[in-house]
């Protein structure tokens, strides 16, 4: 498999994974867990409409991410969010995250994928002007 396609695959991953939490955890509230670490954290009085906010904030780096705009910076976002985000479970709501503690690990990798597809494996592909999708 070339860096090529390992780059279009990790993006397609990487934003999926923004989409479907974004849209469907927390949105659609398809899995409540996540409105009740939200109001640990925030507070109850409005931890839906928090959720909602966040879920938005999360379709909105999806699309960021589809869009190929300025995706350095949108690594960078990335894994502050994600790094903030976990910290702030791990803290605060531990019993609430799906896999416990154990959930900062999958953040870290999570963080890792993010770094490696835009640091590294960006690096190794030859610069195109075009849409990471196109081409």
């Amino acid at each position: 498999m070339t860096n090529k396609l390992i780059h279009k695959i990790f993006y397609a991953c990487i934003g999926m994974v923004w989409l479907v939490n974004g849209l469907f955890c927390k949105v659609l509230n398809l899995v409540p867990r996540h409105q009740e670490i939200v109001a640990r954290i925030l507070g109850a009085a409005d931890s839906r409409s928090f959720t909602i906010a966040i879920g938005c904030s999360e379709i909105i780096i999806a699309i960021w991410i589809f869009s190929n705009y300025k995706m350095r910076l949108n690594a960078i976002t990335q894994i502050a969010i994600v790094a903030t985000m976990n910290t702030l479970e791990f803290i605060i709501a531990p019993d609430l995250l799906l896999w416990g503690k154990w959930n900062a690990l999958f953040a870290l990798l999570f963080i890792m994928i993010v770094y490696f597809n835009q640091f590294y494996f960006m690096q190794k592909i030859p610069q195109n002007p075009k849409h990471v999708f196109i081409s």
